[in-house]
């Protein structure tokens, strides 16, 4: 879209009412708001015809209002051709941007909580990478280093304590997940929405994690954010519910449920060099980093143990032994997994790549001392360091095939 059409503000139908498209379509989701409603809408409106360069509508998602929310919002309707208001006869977060999202005809679709808690310079930052392209998913985070939050130690904590939780249960690389302060391209929201489960405030997690998971490029902007004194946010009822959210995608994710693939086909997010999958660049790299202490570490321990086991047994021990730290220090560093889920099923599998090591290295050594019987210590490790390396590769596409289903998708550390 050029920027000529972007700015062509101002057609009107026979009854007065905008027929421009439609490019950012902002929703603010409600429930008994009657007291700071028409205030948000205002400021909110006034901000977005000031600076905001696109035509732009905001909508008002009432998630079943008991007050005279719905009433104020049908009010401000009346009186903004570029304000709308869309009733939802069940409550929750989710189900009211899903359903506000999935009938948009706006290029881009966004949201914002009514208390403005967010300051609103940061909208532009947040939506032109969306225009132009570059990014899928753009999201306000409270927890970048640039940003300027004014909230309680409790909420700072929980906050805080949630994303740990993201980051090490779900592999979760983006910093803040429940910033009431997100955009997206429509076709993005039009593929993801069906897949997200949740309806409450988990909707923004889950979708996140979906996004990330399907090679989707996540935009974050540090914002000004100052905590709402008056928030009706259950903490303890809405943190039980992201916990039982977490577990259900971390299962999900697990049992290759989600048409992840899929869609990074749709997107063209599929390897920009074929055959070459996403991240194993990055993966060679740190596979190697983690080979070379290995390699040095069991060099020493076959020296070490030589005059005491015997060749055999020493090249045994010493691999055994480094066998293990290799799986750790690859499950930690080259593919990206934490916690301790899976971690006695993936070294026991690293076993099996053990025993292959060592039927190599052994036999390496059988027919070493079959050929020259009174081959030196020195000798005999550098067939064994030759022998390992030979085994190194395999050992590479045998560990991704460990950590296939655990690992984060496109690592690029």
């Amino acid at each position: 879209m050029t920027t000529e059409a972007m700015q062509a503000v101002g057609a009107t139908d026979a009854g007065g009412r905008s027929t421009t498209a439609v490019v950012l379509d902002v929703v603010v989701p409600v429930y008994n708001e009657e007291a700071g409603l028409a205030t948000c809408v205002r400021r909110l409106r006034h901000h977005l015809r000031t600076h905001v360069p696109y035509p732009a509508r905001i909508t008002i998602a009432d998630n079943a209002s008991v007050d005279g929310t719905l009433a104020i919002g049908r009010s401000l309707a009346e009186e903004f051709d570029d304000v709308r208001v869309v009733h939802l006869d069940e409550k929750g977060r989710g189900r009211a941007l899903r359903q506000v999202w999935s009938a948009s005809d706006a290029d881009i679709v966004a949201y914002m909580d009514v208390d403005l808690s967010t300051d609103l310079n940061a909208l532009m930052p947040l939506i032109a990478p969306l225009v132009s392209g570059h990014s899928d998913i753009a999201i306000g985070s409270r927890l970048a280093r640039s940003s300027r939050v004014v909230r309680g130690p409790k909420r700072e904590f929980i906050s805080r304590s949630y994303n740990l939780i993201l980051r090490s249960a779900l592999h979760a690389r983006f910093s803040d997940a429940q910033c009431g302060f997100k955009a997206m391209r429509l076709d993005v929201a039009r593929q993801l929405l069906p897949l997200v489960e949740d309806t409450g405030w988990f909707f923004d997690t889950e979708l996140l994690v979906l996004a990330e998971r399907s090679g989707m490029r996540i935009h974050e902007v540090p914002v000004d954010w100052v905590d709402d004194p008056d928030s009706r946010v259950d903490i303890v009822a809405t943190a039980v519910a992201d916990i039982k959210g977490v577990v259900r995608v971390g299962r999900a994710l697990s049992s290759g449920s989600l048409p992840l693939a899929d869609l990074r086909a749709s997107f063209g997010r599929e390897p920009l060099v074929p055959g070459v999958p996403r991240g194993m660049v990055g993966q060679l790299a740190r596979f190697a980093v983690v080979g070379v202490v290995s390699t040095l570490a069991y060099a020493l321990l076959y020296l070490a143990l030589h005059s005491v086991m015997g060749a055999q047994w020493a090249n045994a021990v010493a691999l055994l032994v480094t066998a293990v730290f290799n799986t750790t220090a690859n499950r930690a560093f080259t593919f990206g997994i934490r916690g301790s889920e899976g971690s006695g099923r993936h070294q026991a599998q690293g076993l099996l790549v053990f025993a292959f090591g060592l039927l190599l290295t052994s036999g390496s050594l059988f027919v070493l001392h079959s050929a020259a019987p009174d081959a030196s210590k020195h000798i005999e490790l550098a067939i064994l360091v030759i022998a390992n390396l030979v085994a190194t590769v395999s050992r590479f596409v045998a560990l991704r095939w460990v950590f296939r289903s655990a690992q984060p998708v496109g690592v690029t550390r």
